[in-house]
């Protein structure tokens, strides 16, 4: 625009200039000016109304103000470079404002009222809310795959079945931790209830806590507390995966499925009034899952700036706790078949019911 308008004033000061000398010429070089000087004003009058026009298109409409909130652990991990971003004043598309909740009991009220958006919340929760606000919650993406894993100070189980009288500490009651233990057990001949005493905390750090302070016990803990565990107690170890456990299960299965964590979740009526917004969060939420599983010494300082778990844990944690990203009919699938191994097992599980196809995001 500067130079459009430098360049229009050289040509008026240039006809000011040949207008100045009138005298010495004749009528019609004035006339012949006179149609110049207009067919410059009608150029630039035409000019400038194609240059706001095409300002007019590149504005795009107010930013949409999108609350986010995410668990402390591998889906709020995911998310810190969009995080930063934000922070730094690099995501003016829309006003993002995130928090992190320690316990799952702490975003679903949120949801519920409206208070939050878009939610990373456990895999089998979000059908358990879409159920229970008769289908106002939708699933956009799969952003953990299994990091659950039982930790001891014995050496490793070979066997589900050598589990039968031991005492587990487990966080996430009623959602995809406690749902994909009792699968393991019980299809391994374990009951939940009789066989195995299970304690549930509300938080990991309290599952922690209580492993530490019992050298006979065992804890359920996904990444990254596994790693904080080892590093608080060089005894503690891994005992058995349970995302290995699941896989063995399903090898016989006509459509095997995987054993998947956390989701991404929007309320369908922000989805709904706001599908830029969610297109845009979409975006910059699978570049950050790129940017944290390929730079890990770089995002390990960032899950610690936002005190996640700190950034040595992070560092030795991030490569083990299957950050991703898969939305679309791939993400429909895997989710799908997670959510029907809960079903078999325990309805409620899920909700009471498998979700129907609009429980999925597939704009």
């Amino acid at each position: 625009m500067k130079k459009f308008t430098l360049g229009l004033c050289s040509l008026l000061v240039t006809a000011g200039m040949l207008i100045g000398c009138g005298n010495a010429k004749d009528t019609g070089t004035a006339e012949a000016e006179t149609a110049v000087t207009t067919e410059v004003t009608e150029q630039t009058t035409e000019a400038e109304v194609q240059t706001e026009a095409d300002l007019q298109g590149d504005i795009q409409a107010d930013p949409t103000t999108v609350n986010i909130v995410a668990l402390k652990g591998p889906t709020a991990m995911g998310m810190v470079y969009f995080m930063d971003q934000n922070e730094q004043g690099n995501t003016a598309d829309n006003q993002y404002q995130f928090s992190i909740a320690a316990a799952v009991d702490e975003v679903t009220p949120m949801l519920v009222k409206g208070e939050v958006d878009i939610a990373a919340v456990p895999a089998n929760l979000a059908s358990v809310l879409y159920n229970n606000t008769e289908g106002q919650v939708q699933v956009m993406a799969i952003n953990t795959l299994g990091v659950l894993y039982l930790m001891g100070n014995q050496g490793e189980l070979t066997a589900v079945e050598e589990l039968e009288g031991k005492t587990i500490y487990a966080s996430g009651k009623g959602a995809t931790p406690e749902y994909a233990l009792n699968y393991i057990l019980s299809a391994n001949g374990i009951d939940p209830q009789t066989d195995v005493t299970i304690e549930w905390k509300s938080e990991h750090t309290e599952c922690l806590s209580a492993l530490l302070a019992d050298e006979e016990g065992i804890a359920m803990l996904p990444q990254p507390f596994v790693t904080t565990a080892q590093m608080k107690n060089e005894k503690i170890n891994v005992i058995m995966d349970l995302t290995r456990e699941w896989e063995k299960l399903q090898e016989n299965s006509e459509a095997p499925s995987a054993l998947l964590t956390g989701v991404v979740v929007v309320r369908k009526e922000f989805a709904q009034s706001h599908p830029e917004a969610v297109a845009a969060f979409l975006g910059h939420y699978q570049q950050s899952v790129q940017f944290v599983n390929e730079n890990i010494t770089e995002a390990a300082e960032l899950v610690g700036k936002y005190e996640i778990v700190t950034k040595e844990v992070a560092e030795k944690a991030l490569p083990y706790c299957n950050i991703t990203y898969i939305d679309g009919t791939q993400m429909k699938e895997k989710l799908s078949g997670y959510l029907s191994v809960l079903f078999e097992q325990n309805p409620k599980a899920v909700g009471g019911t498998l979700p129907a196809d609009d429980f999925y995001y597939l704009p």
